[in-house]
């Protein structure tokens, strides 16, 4: 197995991960509107892993993180825990790899994920999230069964394996004549940030990145504020069951750290809102999690007045009530 460091991520692991994926992962669109342009002032280009297998970008670093397991362990299988995307992209990277997978899920996730988890071949343990810990579950399968563990984000494979995503997203804009004054991304426990600002330090070291969070689960605008990481506790749910993350990782907040301008919170409403834009404008499905960086530039939180932007668009997964409630303006 070519191990990269446990508690460091490079631009060469992000190239080295993309070697790996290629011809597995799709090589997602990097779309611009007219509309959007016209009404943000500036430029703005949409990455949208909308498009990637399962419906987000996790397919990237689960096969990554998988595909260096060794015969041993592809023969014992993996566990994880997710609310969906991540549970899906260790499914299907299990499928292709003929390994066996168990996914630990809230008992409340969307029904769309926990289905297509299964779909994929993986067996599903549901919990319950207010009285149980996924993360005691999953070690104990690991023990049980031998199992590797393989976390949604704090793992330098799974970043490197997200970073892909902005390889592509720079050689796209540069086909395009486009160079970013700002990439801004969707963050929960930062491990697809992370490893795009690794990316966009690396071969545009001028471009601002920016997160963008739910309001009520900001650890990482308290994080950066602070000068050291942040665990929320939020009494309440958002709209964004992909983003429940109440902190980095150790892994990904020192880069996130060194490599942020800021990042920024939205509300449920501004997330049904850009979600609302997204299907009727841009003719776009994106799931809430998904939609938070265009909903940073939709509200002004993250300024486009002349500059070029990057939003990376991180998911379509949304559970079809939810979504056809949010089109009704009921949410």
């Amino acid at each position: 197995m070519n191990a990269v460091s446990p508690v460091s991520v490079t631009f060469a692991d992000v190239q080295a991960a993309a070697g790996r994926i290629k011809g597995l992962a799709v090589e997602t669109p990097l779309v611009e509107s007219p509309a959007l342009n016209e009404r943000l002032g500036g430029r703005v280009l949409l990455k949208l892993e909308t498009q990637q297998r399962v419906g987000a970008f996790k397919f990237r670093g689960a096969y990554n993180r998988l595909v260096q397991l060794d015969a041993d362990q592809r023969k014992a299988g993996v566990v994880a825990f997710s609310s969906g995307n991540h549970a899906q992209g260790v499914a299907l990277a299990a499928k292709l790899l003929g390994m066996p997978a168990i996914i630990v899920m809230p008992a409340d996730a969307p029904a769309l994920k926990v289905a297509n988890t299964k779909g994929y071949g993986a067996e599903v343990r549901l919990y319950d999230r207010l009285t149980e810990s996924r993360e005691a579950i999953a070690a104990e399968i690991a023990a049980t069964r031998g199992a590797v563990v393989v976390p949604a984000y704090d793992d330098p494979h799974i970043v490197a394996g997200q970073g892909t995503a902005g390889l592509e997203m720079l050689a796209q804009a540069k086909a395009v004549g486009a160079e970013f004054d700002a990439i801004v991304s969707p963050v929960g426990g930062g491990g697809l940030l992370s490893g795009i600002s690794l990316v966009t330090k690396e071969l545009s070291p001028k471009t601002e990145l920016w997160g963008a969070e739910p309001s009520v689960y900001n650890d990482l605008a308290q994080s950066l504020a602070s000068g050291e990481r942040v665990t929320v506790k939020p009494t309440v749910r958002t709209l964004c069951d992909a983003l429940e993350s109440p902190s980095t990782g150790d892994i990904t907040f020192p880069i996130l750290k060194r490599n942020l301008a800021g990042a920024v919170g939205l509300t449920d409403p501004e997330v049904a809102e850009a979600m609302r834009y997204a299907f009727l404008t841009l003719k776009l499905v994106m799931e809430p999690g998904g939609s938070v960086g265009l909903a940073a530039l939709l509200t002004g939180k993250v300024d486009a007045r002349g500059k070029t932007v990057g939003v990376v668009v991180s998911g379509a997964n949304v559970d079809p009530e939810l979504f056809a409630r949010i089109l009704k303006g009921e949410v």
